[in-house]
Parts: C-alpha cells; structure tokens; sequence
C-alpha cells in the first residue's frame, strides 16, 4: 500500500491479521551506490573525460530531485504531483540509453541528462509558470556543477534553445538515441514520416508547429522503452491521439483500439486484450493500444487497464486452455533461448514479450473530477505511465495551423489572407 495515493479503506478488522512494515526513502548514500554502480559500468566504453562527470552527474540528480519535490507540493488539483524513486529511476534509465558514438563529449552527457530530467519532471508540471519554475532550478544546479560548460542557451529567457533527444535522429530505421542539431532537422525528419504515414493509412492533416513536433519526441521516447506506457493529458482537440499515431508510426509499432458499440461490456473488453496480448506476445509484434476516457463505457474496465499498466498480467484473462495454445506457440522461441520449456517459464517467456511490445498511450482530459477520480482508484494510471501535460497552443502554433488551412481558400489579396488568419 502506498500511503501517499490511493484511497482504499482497509478495514481495521482486516489489518490485524497484517504484519506492518514501512520502507523510507533511501538515503542519499544508498542512492549514490546504486545508480553509481549501474552508470560507471555503462559509461565503462565511453571517453575518459565522460567518464568523469558520473559522480557530479549523480549528485545532481539527487539534488534536483529534492528540489521539485520541496517545489511542487502535492494538492487537490495537482494530485499528481509526487516525485518517488521511480522517478529518479527513470531519468537514470534514460541516460543508460547513451550511446558511445552519439555522447562523444562530456557536455553531450550533461545535455542529455538536462533532457531526461525535463522529460520526467517537467512534462508532469501543469502550466507555464510551474515549468519556467523548474526550469530555474535546473539552470542553478547546472551552473554551480557544470560551470566550466557553455550551456546557458537552453535556460535563456525569453526563447531558450530546444533540447531535444530522440531514437529517430540518424534515419527512421536507425535507432539510435542522439541529440536533435536544430529544430528544421527535427521538422524535415517529421516530414518524412508523417509523409509515410498517409501513405500506409488514413491521411492525417497534421501541421507540425514546435510544440507538437516535441510532443512526438516524447512520446516516442516513453513507447520505446519495455513497459512503456504514456499519459497523454490535455483539452480536447490538442492532438493527443493524432500525434500517438504518428509516434507509433514512427516507433514501427501498429495502432490498435477497441471499437465501443452499445453493446461493448467487459467481455469484449477481455477478446480484444486477448488479441493484442497474443500478437504482441506471440506474433512478437510491436502494438501502441490507444485508449481515451470517451471509451470508458464501464468503470471495471479501468481494472484490467490498470493491471495492464502496473504489471502486464491480467487476472483471469486467459483460461487454462488458452494457458496451453499460449505455452505451444511460444515453445520454439523459448528453447531457442536456451530456457527450460516448462509450462511456467514459457508463460513468462510470453509475459515479458507482451512488457516489450505492448505500449498504452492513455489520452485524457484535466477538465472536471473525472481524471483524478480515476487516479484515485486507480493508482497505476499515474505510477506506471509517464506522463505528458499538454499545455494550450502557443500563439504562433494556432496562426501556423490557421495559414496552413486557409492557404487553399481564394482571397482578394494577401493583407486580407493574413488579417483572417
């Protein structure tokens, strides 16, 4: 039991039967151990000079982790505001996803460890003024730690430099996690993707501005690591499902959903899971579930979502004689693995297929109780995703979307074209 979420009543009644035993946060010291010993052995290949900077990239990390947590206080409105070390953990991982020929010089890991932070604890935060408050923490502990690194121009005020990593940097195909030079060689590669999109599916009239070309960043990052599973959250109509297809497309992934009819209940529910947990898991196929709130038709639904997210396994999704068709599909795999084919490890073989291949993208709505009413009970929609707040629509992205869908309209001249948009 979390003590800090959820709001199960536990019957007093029931409690006694239990033994209590209550896990702090670790002390600084125990994290310095940790993560040190997962980074020095990674970063092992890298440059001397890389090398380096792995105890002040650890100590930096741990202080700007205390600091958004002292900054950004839970509340009834911002009840997602809780920083644990799953969060520490992510931004860790992140960094473990360098590569020798993409983090040549010292300063490429401190950019990228910039990133991965923003990533985490900035694309939680609510509204500008929270962000450009971390923002401020993170230029202070960047300066004090890494002064000798020109790296002001991403903090610089009124319009700092994007800092954007991706998989897709090098080419679609080729996955490899680097830093985008320039926001015009993020935007030609976007291009090209959604260009090969429309070409494969239903066309998509997106217009890329800043803003949503970052938002595909993110969200292809969560997706492609194993268990991944995004928190899109943001008014109607800002882009959250359009720009998760176009994420999966890019990630190589197949969008699947499920088709609410007046007859959809739990049962359909549990086919359609069927499904995608046996081609993900037995086909070995990469699927992004995409899923909103408008298909929340029945409450329990959320139960076996919730499951999906926190562990990957179902209760009672499969019967025993689905257990077997499951263990036979998989058997060669297995073996070819040089794992005893037992019916136990085969399910598990199976199970952590479908945690590698098999990616939600939740897309909801802040407006009104019914995302924090679902957080409650629910406590993996916000412990086993990463979210990703979508703010409202800069300026000059509503005027881009404007010129792009009034371009085609005849007009009397161009001053009149450009005081419509």
């Amino acid at each position: 039991m979390n003590p800090t979420a959820g709001s199960f009543f536990v019957d007093p009644r029931l409690q006694r039967w239990f033994w209590i035993c209550a896990i702090q946060f670790p002390e600084q010291s125990s994290l310095n151990t940790i993560y040190s010993a997962f980074l020095n052995k990674h970063f092992s290949k890298f440059k001397g000079t890389v090398q380096e900077l792995i105890p002040s990239i650890i100590k930096s990390a741990l202080t700007l982790h205390g600091n958004v947590e002292t900054s950004f206080r839970k509340t009834a409105a911002n009840f997602h505001y809780e920083f644990n070390v799953r969060h520490l953990t992510n931004i860790f991982q992140g960094l473990l996803s360098a590569r020798p020929d993409a983090i040549k010089e010292p300063d490429n890991l401190i950019k990228l460890w910039l990133h991965e932070s923003e990533r985490i604890y900035g694309d939680r935060l609510v509204n500008a003024e929270n962000l450009a408050t971390y923002r401020l923490l993170a230029a202070d502990i960047t300066k004090k730690n890494f002064g000798k690194f020109n790296l002001n121009k991403y903090f610089q005020l009124p319009t700092p430099e994007p800092l954007v990593f991706a998989y897709f940097v090098h080419g679609l195909d080729e996955k490899m996690y680097d830093q985008f030079g320039n926001i015009e060689a993020l935007s030609q590669r976007l291009r090209d993707a959604l260009r090969e999109y429309n070409e494969m599916n239903a066309a998509m009239d997106l217009v890329l501005f800043d803003d949503a070309m970052k938002h595909v960043c993110k969200i292809t990052r969560i997706v492609t690591a194993t268990s991944g599973h995004s928190l899109l959250v943001g008014v109607g109509g800002s882009g959250k499902q359009s720009l998760s297809r176009l994420s999966s497309s890019i990630c190589q992934f197949r969008t699947v959903g499920i088709m609410i009819s007046s007859s959809y209940g739990l049962n359909e529910l549990k086919m359609d899971l069927q499904t995608f947990y046996n081609r993900a898991g037995c086909k070995d196929e990469g699927l992004m579930f995409l899923f909103n709130e408008g298909q929340i038709t029945n409450e329990r639904f959320m139960v076996s979502i919730n499951d999906l997210l926190a562990s990957g396994e179902i209760t009672d999704l499969f019967n025993e004689e689905d257990i077997e068709g499951i263990v036979n599909n998989v058997r060669a795999a297995v073996k070819s693995e040089g794992i005893i084919d037992n019916k136990e490890n085969c399910f598990k073989f199976f199970l952590d297929r479908v945690r590698k291949n098999l990616h939600m993208s939740l897309c909801f709505s802040p407006v009104g109780d019914g995302f924090r009413n679902r957080a409650k009970k629910f406590p993996a929609l916000i412990n086993c995703s990463v979210i990703d707040w979508f703010h409202p629509w800069p300026e000059d992205a509503l005027l881009s979307v404007a010129s792009k869908f009034l371009d085609e309209v005849e007009m009397p001249s161009d001053d009149v074209r450009k005081a419509i948009v």
